[in-house]
Parts: structure tokens; sequence; C-alpha cells
């Protein structure tokens, strides 16, 4: 499998990696057997990029996914995220630190390779909606800190929330990697938003994480499932899945997919959602791309679209205009 750095931290991160979280489900809800052949896959197909949260089924997803990486004995890179609530707001430092605390211990580890913050960044706090003046000012000495006393390797942020703070955020270059929200459906981070196309303008941030040298992590690759080109969920997936910056609505999102089905029948890929991974791995300025899965066969059919290589850039014209 193709291996990208990760930004200026210097991993080589798979191109393809595991999105532990719950959109997919099956490591908060699917058996402990099925997990470990999954992981036990994915790191045999070349995967080495992991990613899990506190949020992700409560804990869940970290305790599911520390069990598994412990019996296999991977040697991985591990990401995990920390997310404030509004009562944390009084000592932000301190949550952070009890989150990264609290996380190693359900993984069952003494570290973690990347620590993120998983709170949308926003002008004006409140709520699940952190403040971008937070994030940086009391977010990241107490991140740096885990970072001195060897708990992390690197720290990180989800880029979602509004553009002006997701980019404010990269422009600090205090983070080293972000999670970026960039899909065929909403390319704006690498290219301009499609005229007539709703969703959340992203600004070509790439342009942004290059000039940082940061990694770049990418989210919702599939828009939730809605590329997949049908609203059908696996029973261990989150039955319903809120989009973001795409448009209002997953039934919306899944119709704007459908569009996409003339280059399945003219031979550019053989499914929607291997189109869908194609495109997202052609931008050069991707490091990894998470994926979700709820069985064994859509991992398989993951490693084998991104496997394949990027798509052709007419291809890539016909998606998205200029998003290269």
């Amino acid at each position: 499998m193709e291996m990208r750095r990760l930004g200026r931290t210097g991993l080589m991160v798979s191109v393809l990696g595991y999105g532990a979280g719950a959109v997919g489900g099956l490591f908060t809800k699917g058996r402990p057997e099925d997990q470990e052949r999954a992981a036990a896959r994915a790191i045999e197909a070349g995967i080495n990029y992991f990613d899990t949260a506190a949020l992700y089924g409560n804990g869940e997803s970290e305790h599911n996914l520390g069990r598994v990486l412990k019996t296999l004995k991977a040697n991985v890179v591990v990401g995990t995220k920390v997310r404030l609530a509004a009562e944390h707001r009084a000592d932000a430092a301190k949550a952070v630190v009890q989150g990264m605390e609290d996380s190693l211990r359900r993984m069952g580890r003494d570290s973690v390779d990347l620590f993120q913050l998983h709170n949308p960044l926003v002008a004006n706090d409140g709520g699940d909606k952190l403040a971008v003046d937070i994030a940086l000012q009391e977010v990241v000495p107490a991140m740096e800190k885990l970072r001195r006393d060897g708990k992390t390797r690197f720290i990180g942020f989800s880029g979602v929330g509004e553009t002006a703070a997701i980019l404010r955020a990269i422009d600090s270059g205090l983070f080293d990697t972000v999670q970026v929200v960039y899909n065929a459906l909403n390319p704006s981070a690498g290219g301009p938003l499609p005229k007539g196309a709703p969703g959340q303008d992203h600004g070509r941030l790439f342009e942004r994480t290059k000039a940082a040298d940061m990694g770049t992590i990418i989210i919702r690759a599939l828009a939730g499932g809605a590329l997949a080109g049908t609203a059908e969920r696996h029973p261990l997936a989150m039955q319903q899945v809120d989009p973001i910056a795409s448009a209002p609505s997953f039934a919306a999102d899944v119709e704007r997919a459908r569009g996409l089905e003339p280059l399945i029948g003219d031979g550019v890929a053989d499914s929607l959602t291997e189109l869908a991974e194609r495109f997202v791995i052609s931008h050069p300025a991707v490091s990894t791309m998470l994926v979700g899965y709820s069985t064994f066969e859509q991992l398989e059919a993951a490693i084998a679209a991104v496997n394949k290589g990027r798509l052709a850039p007419a291809a890539i014209e016909r998606i998205a205009p200029t998003a290269s």
C-alpha cells in the first residue's frame, strides 16, 4: 500500500487509514473476534494508521482498539481525541489532561502517537463548539505539556466548525495535523466548491496545510456513507448520520452521489465507493484517508480501491473541476 508523509511529523502513514468510529460501527458494536480479524487484515494489507476517540461509543472504540492492538502486538500509529464539554471551560487545560489519562486507561497504553482536539472550532464559544481562542491559548499549551511528558508525540485538531476558525488554527503553526472534510460532494478543501453545490466552503485549505507542512487526515471521505449511493445502513453502523459540510440532509447527499453513477458506467471505477475513495487519495495534499467499516467486506473493498491508485485527471475534472 502507498505510504505518505504525515506532514512535519515525519511519520510515514498508509494512504488508507482505519477509522474506528461509530459511523461504521465495527469497533463500537462489533464482536471482539470480528474486530481482531479486521485489524489483523488491515495491518497485513499495509494499513498502519488507526484512529479513535473518546466520543466513539462512549469509550468503547478506544477500549476495543487497545485490546485488539495489544493482542496482535501491533506496531502501528495510533491517534485519539479529546472533546471538551461546556462544564470544562472553567479549566480547559485540566480537562485536556484528564481526557488523555482516561483515553490511555481505556486503551491500556502509556502513550499515543497523535492527540487531537475533537471540538468544532468557532469564533464565539458555546456548548460543543469551542472558541478558537480557547483552543490556541488554553488547549494547545496543555497538549504541549502532554507531549513533553511523553504521553503523545504529536498534536492535531479536527477541522470542523467555521472555516475562518479552522484556517486560523492551521495558520497558527501550533498543530502538527488536521482532520479535513474532503470528498467528492464537497471538494472545497482542494479547490473551488462546485457552482450551485450545497455545503461549507473550506477555502482551499490544503494550500494552508501545505504552507504549514501539516499532516492531513481525511474524514468523511464517503460523506458518512452517502457516497455509496444508498440510504441503507448496516446494523452495526450509525443509523442516522448528520452531514458535515455537505448537503442539509443525508438523503440529499445520497441523491447527489447518484449523480456520479455515469462515471461507473463509463468504466472509471467499479463502484461509487471506489470512485469516492480514489478521488480523495488523488489529491497530493492528502496524507491519509479514514474509512469506517461495518464489515470485513467493506474493508477489503477499500483496500482494493486504494491499491488501484489515483484517478485519471480527466475523471477528477468530471467530479470536481480543478480540485487537484
